[in-house]
C-alpha cells in the first residue's frame, strides 16, 4: 500500500520534471542559437573560428543526446544539473576563443544562472555560481596569484560578477513565490473549504491514477460512498452552522478508520467517497463497518448532536471495470443502504 503513494508521487514528480526539461531545452537551443549567430556575423578572430565550430558541433550533439536519444528514461534533477554544467562549459570554452571577459557572449551564463533557479532551487544555484565564478577567475588571465588577490582585481571581479548573483537572487526568490502561489492554488483548487479533504476535482485526479494502478497491476480496490442520515434535520433544528461542525467531526471520525494511504473525499453536500487501494471486499467492509460504529458513537456540538452514516461499497473488478462503474456500484449501494433504514452497509 506504501508502494501505491510512492508511486503516485513519483508519477507526480515525473510530471514536473518533463514540464523543467522542456523549458531548460528551450534555453539550452537559445543559447546555441546566440553563439551561432555571434560566428555568422563574423564574430571572434580568423584563427579561433576552427574552436568556435567545434565547440558548437560538441554542444549540439550534447542537446540532441539528451533530448533525442532517449538515453535517460526517466527525467530527475540530476539530468538538469548535469545539462547546466554543460551549458557552463560550453559557454567558457566559447568565451575563451572570442575575447575572454571581453566577450559579446559574457552575459550567456545570465542564461546558465537562470535555468539553475528556475529549475533547481537554491542551493543547487549557488554552487552554479560557485562555478561560473571559478571560470571567471580562469577567463581572467591573471600573470599571478598576487594579481589576482589583489584588492583592484578583486573589486574589479566582483563588480563584474554582481549583476549575475543579482540575476541569480532575483530569480530564485522569484521562482520560489510562483512555485508557492501554485501550490496553494492547487491545493485550493482541489480541497473542500469546510473540511480540508479533497473535493470532487481533487478526487478525480488521484482516483484516476490509483485505479490505472489497479487494472494494470491487477490489484484490489474498493470505492466506499458514505452518506450523513440527518444533516438536513441537524440544519432545520440547530442552523448550519451546527451542520458545518457535524461534517468536521464526522470527517474526523471518519479519518480515524483509514490507512494513511487511503484516500477520503467529499463527493458533494453530506456525501463523502473514500478508495481503498489494494483492498478486497472483506477488507473494505470490515473498513466500512468500523466507520458507521464510530461515527455511530460520535456526538457533535458539545455532545447535543448525534448522527449515524449509511454506506454503499464496491469492489474492483466485481462491481466494475471502470472507475465510473464502481463509483456508480457504491452509489447504488448506498442508496439501498438508505432505504433499508439507514446506519448501515450494504455491498
Amino acid at each position: 500500500m506504501s508502494d501505491t503513494v510512492d508511486s503516485n508521487a513519483v508519477s507526480l514528480e515525473q510530471e514536473e520534471l518533463r514540464g523543467i526539461s522542456r523549458t531548460v531545452a528551450e534555453i539550452e537551443w537559445l543559447l546555441l542559437v546566440l553563439v551561432l549567430l555571434y560566428y555568422a556575423f563574423g564574430g571572434g578572430h580568423p584563427e579561433d573560428k576552427a574552436a568556435i565550430v567545434s565547440g558548437l558541433l560538441a554542444y549540439t550533439a550534447c542537446i540532441m543526446g539528451f533530448r533525442y536519444t532517449h538515453f535517460f528514461k526517466r527525467e530527475s534533477r540530476w539530468k538538469v544539473a548535469v545539462e547546466t554544467w554543460i551549458m557552463t562549459a560550453f559557454v567558457t570554452w566559447s568565451l575563451w576563443h572570442t575575447g575572454k571577459l571581453d566577450s559579446p557572449l559574457i552575459n550567456s551564463y545570465l542564461l546558465v544562472i537562470i535555468t539553475s533557479a528556475l529549475t533547481l532551487g537554491k542551493i543547487t544555484t549557488l554552487l552554479e555560481l560557485a562555478l561560473i565564478a571559478t571560470c571567471f577567475v580562469l577567463l581572467g588571465d591573471y600573470d599571478s596569484i598576487g594579481e589576482l588577490t589583489s584588492l583592484s582585481s578583486l573589486g574589479g571581479v566582483l563588480a563584474e560578477f554582481a549583476p549575475f548573483i543579482l540575476v541569480a537572487y532575483i530569480t530564485t526568490m522569484f521562482s520560489s513565490d510562483i512555485r508557492y502561489g501554485l501550490n496553494k492554488a492547487k491545493l485550493m483548487s482541489e480541497s473542500d473549504d469546510l473540511t480540508g479533504i479533497l473535493n470532487r476535482r481533487g478526487f478525480a485526479i488521484l482516483a484516476d491514477r490509483l485505479f490505472g494502478q489497479a487494472v494494470r497491476y491487477n490489484r484490489a480496490l474498493s470505492i466506499l460512498m458514505i452518506d450523513c442520515d440527518n444533516l438536513k434535520q441537524v440544519n432545520d433544528d440547530f442552523g448550519h452552522k451546527a451542520g458545518d461542525v457535524l461534517l468536521k467531526d464526522l470527517v474526523k471520525s471518519i479519518q480515524g478508520q483509514l490507512r494513511y494511504t487511503d484516500v477520503l473525499a467529499r463527493h458533494g453536500g453530506d456525501e463523502f467517497v473514500v478508495l481503498l487501494p489494494e483492498t478486497t471486499a472483506a477488507g473494505a467492509l470490515d473498513v466500512a463497518e468500523r466507520i458507521r460504529r464510530a461515527v455511530d458513537q460520535m456526538h457533535a456540538g458539545g455532545n447535543t448532536i448525534h448522527t449515524t452514516v449509511s454506506i454503499g461499497c464496491a469492489v474492483y473488478p466485481e462491481e466494475g471495470r471502470t472507475l465510473d462503474a464502481l463509483m456508480s456500484g457504491a452509489d447504488r449501494n448506498l442508496y439501498q443502504a438508505k432505504s433499508l433504514g439507514r446506519n448501515q452497509v450494504v455491498r
